[in-house]
């Protein structure tokens, strides 16, 4: 398969220490695998230990998954002021974000900021993919291999990958043939597109898709929209900062975090807009009012704020179908065409089950004289030829054709790297059917591996921050408790990994997320098996089970020091 992306990351300016060309045969206490929160944060605490530690990234800078999605209108969905470590106070006063969202490429500014200001570029490789990470049991270490030749030891390997950092292309009939420009919204380009005066294609309608096609939009000659399922989209009330929020942010942060850690299910709040606060309520034991003054309350505020809405939406059918009707009504107001804003409204699967989108003015793009809508539901892309896409018989001619298909979600990035344990049992034979983490951070036969934001964690329906930080905190007390002795060993009992396994089903079983074919079930990629990728238990019962591994001196672990 060939994409032809225009790519310039060997230039780059803002790169760590360059990946060495030759061997490296160094021993470090710590290898960390990624450079975007979780893994700058995690270098930042081995550091502080006084530690030898190697991060390794494959592009040429850090960020993570906001340095590769650099795709038109990209922008985090949560708040910038939360969207933000809380662990340095100092950091929290000293940097001031410039939208209520921030953008790509002031996400960017902030983890350059980050590495520059915590002294991270030493340690780092970047442009060096790890390409394997294999246990030795007899010297009780790991021994990793680069796609620059480094072989290195490390007492322990922290894998901070990130759960939405493996981009997804079908494997379209034809795709070769086609003779136009073709990009990836996973990794975009980082020199500047413009699509003017041409007809662009678009194939996926998921959140890079919602925030990129009004802004293409405004842009090409004509835009084809080829959605095979609609995602329900909430207006994110995107704007400059409030100083004077900002300001009252700022003098009660504490206040602020601990409410997102303890009073929140998902880790969010908008004290921006104080009625969204967490609704421990059903929505089908209030009244029609009382249910649709919350629902126009959160719509008017914007962003992610459904998810702290009725307790139930997330496990009584009746209840969603609330929420999503009233949804379904707005997108009918917002779009003209009757007929578009049906296809445009989703019906097969209750709302929130996929990931919720925030978004600028999507729907009222699709009354755009140069946008189209194709549905490829019923009549899948049959092939992409030298000219263009083709649905039903019919050749649609493109000059540029945009791939906003997804995500290998939550364990594709890990599995790109082969990884054996004791035994030289792969991770993928561990994991085969369904990925087995106990807490999300270890899997039985890897001992000194870590996971961050990977499988059987809470990633995908909490803050990204608040579980960074909580994560590599807590992979920091264990390798401080452990240490880094030629002995020192930990890893979880296969009694205790298949109890987080039972307790993970138990809090799941019920979630309306098994009735959507998302990256949440890892249905969106052909032959990924379908499980349950997430805990559903929530942010601060999440906490309290991790702090529970930790009791009775690691009780649930095999150690050694």
């Amino acid at each position: 398969m060939l994409l032809r992306y225009v790519n310039s990351d060997k230039n780059d300016s803002t790169i760590g220490v360059r990946g060495k060309l030759k061997k490296n045969q160094e021993t470090f206490d710590v290898v960390i695998v990624g450079a975007g929160f979780a893994g700058m944060y995690m270098q930042h605490k081995i550091q502080q230990r006084g530690l030898s530690v190697r991060l390794y990234e494959a592009g040429s800078g850090v960020g993570g998954t906001w340095y590769w999605n650099r795709y038109p209108g990209a922008r985090v969905d949560v708040e910038s002021v939360e969207y933000s470590y809380s662990f340095d106070d100092d950091l929290q006063q000293d940097w001031s974000w410039s939208e209520r969202y921030a953008s790509q490429p002031e996400l960017m500014r902030y983890a350059n900021y980050f590495a520059d200001r915590f002294s991270l570029r030493e340690n780092m490789r970047c442009d060096t993919k790890v390409t394997a990470a294999v246990y030795d049991a007899e010297k009780l270490n790991w021994h990793i291999t680069t796609s620059q030749g480094d072989e290195v030891s490390a007492k322990y390997c922290v894998l901070a990958t990130g759960f939405l950092s493996s981009g997804s292309v079908p494997d379209f009939k034809g795709l070769n043939d086609y003779n136009g420009n073709t990009y990836l919204t996973s990794k975009w380009p980082k020199e500047d597109i413009n699509f003017k005066d041409q007809k662009v294609a678009v194939i996926g309608t998921g959140s890079s898709a919602v925030q990129s096609i009004p802004i293409i939009a405004k842009q090409a000659d004509h835009l084809t929209v080829f959605q095979r399922t609609p995602s329900f989209s909430i207006p994110a009330r995107n704007g400059p900062m409030d100083r004077e929020y900002e300001k009252r942010v700022k003098s009660d942060y504490p206040e602020w975090r601990r409410r997102q850690r303890y009073e929140s299910r998902a880790g969010f709040i908008a004290l921006n807009f104080q009625p969204t606060a967490p609704n421990n309520k059903s929505a089908i034991d209030v009244s029609d009012e009382e249910r649709l003054i919350d629902y126009e309350t959160r719509w008017e505020s914007g962003g992610l704020c459904y998810y702290n809405s009725f307790v139930d939406l997330l496990t009584n059918e009746k209840a969603n179908d609330t929420l999503a009707e009233f949804v379904r009504n707005k997108i009918r107001e917002k779009v003209k065409d009757p007929e578009t804003a049906e296809l445009l409204a989703p019906k097969d699967y209750p709302i929130m089950a996929k990931r919720l989108c925030a978004d600028t003015n999507y729907y009222e793009t699709y009354n755009r004289e140069n946008v189209s809508l194709v549905s490829i539901k019923d009549s899948p892309i049959e092939k992409l030829t030298k000219k263009g896409v083709v649905v039903g018989g019919h050749e649609y001619e493109v000059d540029s054709v945009i791939f906003a298909t997804g995500f290998d979600a939550v364990t594709g990035a890990i599995k790109n790297i082969d990884v054996r344990g004791v035994a030289g049992e792969s991770l993928d034979e561990h994991w085969e059917g369904a990925p087995r983490a106990y807490l999300g951070l270890m899997s039985n036969g890897f001992p000194n591996l870590f996971f961050l934001d990977g499988p059987c964690a809470n990633g995908a329906l909490v803050s990204p921050m608040l579980l960074s930080e909580h994560q590599v905190e807590w992979v920091d007390r264990c390798i401080n408790e452990i240490g880094v002795g030629l002995g020192a060993e930990i890893v979880p009992t296969l009694e205790a990994e298949d109890a987080w396994m039972q307790h993970m089903h138990d809090v799941g079983k019920d979630s309306l997320l098994h009735l959507a074919n998302s990256w949440y079930m890892g249905a969106n990629i052909p032959g990924k098996p379908r499980a349950l990728l997430s805990y559903l238990g929530g942010l601060e019962s999440y906490r309290q089970q991790c702090s529970s591994g930790e009791a009775n001196d690691y009780g649930n672990f095999v150690k050694t020091r």
